[in-house]
């Protein structure tokens, strides 16, 4: 098993269709023990049970400093060590660029960007201690292509700036034998898109992409998955694209 004995956090996990979720049940059947931090506390423990009586379900509000310190410091009791942190928790708003608001900029910028940076902070003193861990973060397609499907220029400019952080994490953190990986996924079906699209949109979008169909939540949570174990030892400050190649640099 590639996980067996390991601890993995995962952000943003409790939607059972999301990719978080997927993430979880990828890890929990490698062997690790999965604490799912989600805003949405009771929604986390459920998920939690859904993997089995070994596993963690938290609330956390990745936006808030101390709620990142309580909910890691309830995993550290529980688990006794932290070799893997997903940072998935994310929001988009599909509203073009002179619609945004500064409370819509925030609201995007706080989740997506912030919520990842407080998050690793709070693991980052047992990684040190233990002298090992991987984190790895969500980005997507639209921080590089300047623009998404679904999301605005703010959800691009959040995402382009956890490519950035996580690229400066991985420099800090190599020496402790941490590493940094971001995942910027494309087109995933999962709730977030729900209803936004309709059947020819996404017939329309798959025919542009070169493995001709969007991407599934399993798709994605295989990579989170590979950055989490040892197949990736000597990568750190690297982005895995998982968009079927909808964006071929």
């Amino acid at each position: 098993m590639l996980m067996k004995g390991q601890t993995a956090i995962i952000s943003g996990a409790a939607g059972l269709n999301g990719i978080g979720f997927a993430t979880a049940k990828a890890m929990a059947a490698q062997g690790a023990r999965v604490a799912i931090l989600d805003i949405n506390g009771e929604a986390a423990q459920n998920a939690a049970a859904q993997l089995g009586p070994d596993h963690l379900g938290l609330a956390c509000d990745v936006t808030n400093r101390q709620s990142c310190d309580d909910a890691v410091q309830a995993v550290i009791k529980a688990f006794g060590r932290i070799d893997a942190l997903i940072n998935n928790a994310g929001i988009t708003q599909p509203v073009k660029v002179w619609e945004i608001t500064e409370a819509d900029w925030n609201r995007i910028q706080d989740v997506n960007l912030k919520g990842v940076l407080f998050l690793s902070q709070a693991v980052i003193p047992q990684m040190r201690a233990q002298k090992s861990g991987s984190i790895a973060c969500m980005s997507s397609v639209s921080a590089q292509r300047g623009g998404g499907i679904v999301g605005g220029a703010h959800y691009s400019a959040a995402k382009a700036g956890v490519l950035g952080l996580a690229r400066a994490m991985a420099r800090d953190l190599g020496p402790d034998n941490i590493r940094v990986n971001c995942v910027a996924p494309g087109l995933i079906q999962t709730d977030i898109i729900a209803g936004k699209l309709t059947e020819e949109r996404k017939a329309s979008i798959a025919a542009e992409i070169p493995l001709g169909r969007l991407g599934r939540p399993q798709d994605v949570a295989n990579t989170f998955l590979f950055l989490a174990s040892d197949l990736s030892s000597y990568l750190t400050g690297t982005t895995i694209d998982v968009n079927g190649g909808l964006l071929i640099h």
